[in-house]
């Protein structure tokens, strides 16, 4: 059943899960449009998100998240892949639930550590400490992230195209008719 799923599929998860990653491979499985918040803040503001972070704080860059969710989330047919923290808003939460199927991209400490060690564009790991800022970050939003999930998927040892794979087999148990294309 390639390419048919209707809707929209929004990833939610911490920075490393595979979220971007997973949503561009799924996105070309599907004959979907893949979005990256964090690309389209980026874009629209001409600057990367450390620097939003540097000059308007962590409060700032969640107001622009939170803008471009709400807009992003009333595409048609789309991926869209979430910045880490974008379920802190209870809004982006509401919209990610009910404009599309949520799925959660959950993965060791371990293995987001090894995943964003060498990325500078990662704000909230440039610190002394990045596992125990992981650990803090995994233990506020799993919960969240739980909450809003249609489904969960471990993102462990297996590869980007069996991880699409899974998905698209969650996917079709979800919605076995593709009945429903707003959810």
């Amino acid at each position: 059943m390639k390419g048919c799923m209707t809707g929209n599929i929004f990833l939610i998860g911490l920075m490393g899960a595979g979220k971007t990653t997973i949503g561009r491979q799924l996105a070309k499985t599907l004959n979907k449009t893949f979005l990256d918040s964090d690309h389209e803040i980026e874009q629209r503001t001409g600057v990367n998100i450390p620097l939003i972070f540097e000059l308007e704080g962590e409060s700032g860059f969640r107001g622009r998240e939170r803008a471009a969710i709400e807009e992003l989330t009333l595409g048609r047919d789309i991926i869209l892949a979430t910045g880490g923290g974008a379920v802190l808003n209870e809004q982006n939460r509401a919209n990610l639930r009910s404009r599309g199927t949520v799925v959660y991209l959950r993965a060791a400490i371990s293995d987001l550590l090894a995943r964003t060690k060498h990325d500078r564009n990662r704000p909230l790991l440039q610190t002394g400490d990045p596992q125990k800022k992981l650990e803090e970050l995994l233990s506020q939003r799993d919960p969240l992230y739980r909450e809003i999930a249609d489904i969960i998927i471990d993102t462990g040892a297996q590869s980007v195209p069996q991880l699409v794979r899974q998905l698209e087999k969650k996917l079709q148990e979800l919605n076995p008719t593709h009945a429903n294309p707003d959810r």
